[in-house]
């Protein structure tokens, strides 16, 4: 990814907020997801066999916004398959979100590591469901260029620059990246994105079908690149390097080596 903080599941102790105890109720509760800012997943499991899951953030983590990940998921969930909403509130400490489970493990789940083929084809069939079945024209969310440009010299200003970036981009100085990024290429085609197609977002079915999505806090129109350009890139995060092409071949089209440019680096700026 690029030199800030990366998401993960946890593998050692995490602290758990006073917020998620109290959601559980006695229920037995087990960190799945640290993400690159620092907010949590845990899942809660009833002794039933029930399970919840709670997104928790600590007040004033920049880029999340639970409340807005609400929004979209009841309105994405009128087309395709997201985590339904169970609650959200907030405390002195942050901000969560319950949502009720839905079918698969992650593409970064141990077994799909195991077989990158299986995910990355999952993961681009998948992204072809969400951009097919959400409608523009009624959506009433933007990830549009502008707006992340607008992030993008917020954090120049900040400060970042080529450490913080990937790899790819680091021979660039700040002021040819932000140049680069001022030539936005035309739009492909409209569509609803995920807004963060990253591979653990996607969830497969245990026959390595494609389930659902999840984690749509960032979910509007763009350029279909916008998110094929990290779904596919995220496969070298979590996978290795060489399978990509199956993320286009299975989303059904030709790697546009100049969008994905563009997209990837408005991804690490912004």
């Amino acid at each position: 990814m690029n030199a800030r903080e990366v998401a993960e599941i946890p593998t050692g102790p995490v602290p758990v907020p006073v917020a998620v105890t109290g959601l559980a109720r006695g229920d037995e509760i087990t960190p799945v997801w640290r993400n690159e800012l620092g907010g949590l997943t845990f899942r809660l499991a009833a002794p039933d066999g029930s399970t919840r899951y709670v997104k928790w953030v600590a007040h004033g983590t920049p880029e999340i916004d639970l409340t807005a990940e609400a929004e979209r998921l009841a309105w994405a969930g009128r087309w395709v398959r997201v985590p339904r909403v169970l609650g959200q509130g907030a405390d002195a400490d942050g901000v969560w979100l319950v949502t009720a489970p839905v079918p698969g493990r992650s593409a970064v789940d141990t077994r799909w590591l195991e077989d990158p083929v299986t995910a990355a084809t999952a993961i681009g069939q998948g992204l072809r469901r969400l951009h097919d079945a959400l409608p523009v024209a009624d959506c009433p969310y933007e990830w549009s260029v502008a707006d992340r440009l607008k992030r993008a010299d917020e954090r120049i200003a900040a400060g970042e620059g080529p450490a913080d970036w990937s790899p790819e981009y680091r021979h660039l100085t700040v002021v040819e990246a932000r140049a680069r990024l001022d030539e936005t290429p035309p739009v492909d085609r409209l569509v609803v994105c995920h807004g963060d197609a990253c591979a653990p977002n996607t969830l497969l079915h245990d026959d390595g079908t494609f389930s659902a999505h999840v984690d749509l806090g960032s979910l509007g129109v763009a350029d279909r690149w916008a998110d094929l350009a990290v779904a596919a890139w995220s496969l070298d995060w979590n996978h290795g390097p060489g399978y990509d092409h199956l993320v286009y071949a299975a989303y059904g089209v030709e790697p546009d080596r100049e969008r994905l440019a563009y997209y990837r680096l408005l991804w690490d700026l912004g």
